[in-house]
């Protein structure tokens, strides 16, 4: 069983300040506003189940004010029409801001999403920062999701997800404060189901991205074809593969392995959830990752002894539980886990089940949460095939000494990232997305430029010379 840090244990935290909330409206060209409909949105704490606040709840209307907004700063506004090295420089003011404000933000995101303290000041903000700074410099080098459409010149609607609306408000702020033109990122809170489906059909709209469900994804596509037949591009769903060969070594097998699923309480579209070992460690490694599983602090993300969170919401909470329930009835094995932490909040031991077949339901759908499936394969071709038995395509990883090994698998498997002897290396220069029904597009590196910018010929005829 997992260690637990109660709530209301001496917590080293004491002099941490948990932000006010100060930004609770939809951020609509340059202003904090309420909806049209004045109606609200409730927003809980992950730790405790309490309400944090109560924001504006955009509709179908207030997307319009958004994409009017949005609209005339683009056709008349100043930043389209800016050079290349200006909107730079306000972007790089824009990553200057959110550096010194790193901390509030951290906590912002802490306290609203279950995310640790430490690990959203450090990679979440630092590298918003750094994604500013890389597209900022790419600014002055093009012709013609936020930072490449910063930096191509366009104009934004922001859609957060609805559960997390903090620290989008926030940097809505910031960007003002950094010289951002009015209407050109505009924040608009609602569900997916009202708001984000009213941008996605929207007539005005150039181009839609949408990071989340597979689900949705579909219902995003089927509303652009419907409506103007906008380009999207989607990073969605995720069921990753990661494979441990028998010349591994066991115990960096082992943190990479642990690392790749129950980094951020296993809610990240990337996790590596399931697991295949070579038959010749397995048992080896199978007793590591146990290990590591009951030696893992699950308490208060503002703890710096604590190394998961509560998940995001109540929904998702109970969501993974149920999908631990299945495990348990398909006959799967459950090594460690599998149970609530607490009596309040929304925490879960890390949960491994072992036995798994690929026909199962743990082993197919994304469970979004901290549970792996642990499996066992002969040889480097039945390897292959099984990583490669899912719909989707996002990502896995590889663990072997053997450099042909690698070379084979990686060219092999179907996804858009391939780990190997690492996993969850990003880097803003590495471009990232999806294969099958993991979706398309990519963000980072210079190829994220690509989809917020077309291709327009214009030829002029050179009269009264050889080429006319």
């Amino acid at each position: 069983m997992a260690n637990h840090c109660d709530g209301d244990s001496n917590l080293t935290v004491s002099s941490l300040k948990i932000p006010v909330i100060r930004f609770t409206k939809l951020f609509i060209n340059g202003q904090f506003v309420d909806s049209v409909s004045g109606k609200t949105l409730d927003t809980f704490d992950p730790r405790t189940g309490e309400l944090i606040a109560k924001f504006s709840l955009g509709d179908a209307e207030d997307v319009d004010l958004a994409v009017k907004a949005a609209r005339h700063a683009f056709d008349h506004g100043p930043w389209p029409r800016m050079s290349g090295s200006e909107r730079g420089s306000i972007m790089m003011k824009f990553a200057d801001l959110i550096e010194e404000n790193a901390e509030e933000i951290a906590a912002l995101d802490a306290v609203n999403g279950g995310k640790l303290f430490i690990m959203c000041k450090v990679i979440d903000i630092g590298g918003a920062s750094r994604t500013l700074r890389y597209y900022a410099g790419a600014a002055d080098k093009i012709h013609g999701k936020t930072a490449p459409a910063l930096a191509a010149g366009c104009t934004i609607i922001l859609k957060p997800a609805e559960q997390t609306p903090l620290s989008a408000l926030y940097y809505a702020h910031l960007a003002k404060l950094a010289g951002v033109p009015d209407g050109v990122l505009n924040v608009v809170n609602g569900y997916g189901h009202t708001t984000g489906a009213a941008i996605s059909s929207h007539m005005d709209i150039d181009k839609v991205t949408f990071t989340g469900s597979t689900e949705v994804g579909r219902k995003i596509m089927m509303a652009a074809a419907a409506s103007n037949l906008k380009p999207v591009s989607l990073e969605l769903g995720g069921k990753s593969p990661l494979l441990i060969f028998d010349d591994a070594d066991i115990d960096q097998a082992a943190d990479i392995a642990f690392r790749g699923m129950f980094f951020n309480k296993g809610e990240i579209c990337v996790a590596s959830s399931r697991v295949f070992v070579q038959e010749g460690i397995y048992e080896k490694l199978e007793k590591k990752l146990i290990e590591k599983a009951k030696a893992t602090v699950i308490g208060d993300p503002f703890d710096p002894k604590v190394h998961q969170g509560p998940q995001t919401n109540k929904q998702q909470f109970e969501k993974i539980l149920s999908y631990i329930e299945i495990g348990k009835t398909e006959e799967a094995t459950l090594l460690v886990g599998g149970n609530r932490v607490g009596q309040k909040g929304y925490y879960i031991e890390p949960t491994i089940f072992a036995d798994v077949k690929d026909d199962m339901t743990i082993a197919k759908e994304e469970i979004f949460g901290p549970v792996l499936c642990l499996m066992k394969f002969k040889t480097m071709e039945e390897g292959i095939k099984r990583a490669n038995g899912t719909t989707y395509g996002l990502a896995a990883g590889i663990i072997t000494k053997n450099l042909n090994v690698a070379n084979t698998v990686s060219r092999s498997i179907r996804a858009g990232i391939i780990w190997i002897n690492c996993y969850t290396a990003f880097d803003v220069d590495c471009p990232f997305g999806g294969y099958k029904m993991s979706g398309f597009g990519r963000d980072f590196g210079l190829e994220a430029l690509d989809q917020y910018m077309q291709i327009k010929s214009v030829v002029t005829p050179v009269l009264n010379s050889p080429w006319y």
